[in-house]
């Protein structure tokens, strides 16, 4: 049987793959500063999503009513990545289907 490389190490020993890892730990602090700002009957219907080369963060969300309610709280969440040094960062939501 053929070893295996744990994903721990095969992540370390790839560029792209360590930026990848970089990028969902950053999407998930980012996640985890705002959720403080949100209603705790919304937070189980929200994911960290990605973020791109422009530092435009994405929330996933299970459905559009989800998506309008988040976006009542977009400023808060702004204000909140401010203040925890995510500076000039934005933020997308999208609707995951399936």
């Amino acid at each position: 049987m053929p070893s295996t490389t744990p994903i721990g190490d095969a992540l370390d020993g790839c560029a792209p793959l360590e930026r990848l890892r970089l990028l969902m730990q950053d999407s998930q602090a980012r996640f985890d500063a705002v959720r403080a700002v949100l209603p705790a009957a919304l937070v189980p219907h929200v994911r960290p999503g990605p973020i791109d080369e422009a530092q435009c963060w994405a929330l996933l969300v299970s459905n559009a009513a989800v998506a309008a309610k988040l976006r009542q709280f977009m400023p808060l969440m702004e204000a909140r990545l401010q203040q925890a040094g995510w500076q000039g960062s934005s933020i997308r939501i999208r609707v995951q289907s399936g």
